[in-house]
């Protein structure tokens, strides 16, 4: 039995959907302790760069889901590198 074409950017969709969204508990619980200590500035770096990478084939292939989700996950993986820079910036100046 074949599935109607439709069906894999429906679960493409749904894909997207859950791993973009499973980055905001992270940037919320960093924005609320004030706090980066535990994350990986490497991980997310990399992985930024991996999320733009696909954002860029989103792009050449004309797949909206593909670009919408990558899109959205690179600002989210940018604002964790951001977080993490500002807040042990300000941990260091802190520390006597």
């Amino acid at each position: 039995m074949a599935l109607p074409a439709w069906s894999a950017t429906l679960i493409g969709s749904l894909a997207a959907v859950c791993t973009t969204a499973a980055f905001v508990p992270q940037v919320v619980r960093v924005w609320r302790l004030r706090a980066a200590d535990e994350i990986s500035l490497a991980t997310f770096l990399v992985f930024g760069v991996g999320t733009f990478v696909w954002l860029l084939y989103g792009i050449v292939i004309g797949s909206w889901p593909v670009i919408l989700a990558n899109g959205v996950t690179f600002v989210l993986s940018l604002s964790i590198v951001f977080l993490k820079l500002n807040f042990d910036r300000k941990t260091r100046r802190a520390a006597p």
